[in-house]
């Protein structure tokens, strides 16, 4: 997969607040699907398989088997990423603007 088609990928499943709301789970430690059913009662069990899926498919999430469980595990790399690409250029320079405006008030 391109490196454009990886950005669109983790923007598309960083998009929907709930994704969000599953990497936030697991952030600390691996969860199972039914651990994530658990933490979201108002999601059937079926949209959360969905959103994992999306997640997936963005290299945000593995899963792995064991036995009749399916653990899900929080990859990060795709995060640091798109931080790495798009989120710390801009930073920088907003910060250089906020520093020259700064300077410019105190004089």
């Amino acid at each position: 997969m391109s490196s454009k088609a990886q950005d669109d990928n983790v923007f598309k499943a960083l998009a929907h607040p709930r994704r969000r709301a599953l990497l936030d789970e697991l952030k600390d430690a691996p969860r199972t699907t039914g651990m994530l059913c658990d933490a979201f009662p108002d999601m059937d069990r079926c949209t959360v398989m969905l959103h994992l899926k999306v997640l997936e498919e963005a290299d945000l999430v593995v899963a792995r088997r064991e036995g009749r469980e399916r653990w899900n595990h929080l990859n990060a790399l795709p995060i640091k990423q798109i931080h790495d690409r798009w989120i710390s250029q801009y930073a920088t320079h907003a910060i250089n603007i906020l520093d020259r405006l700064k300077s410019d008030l105190e004089g």
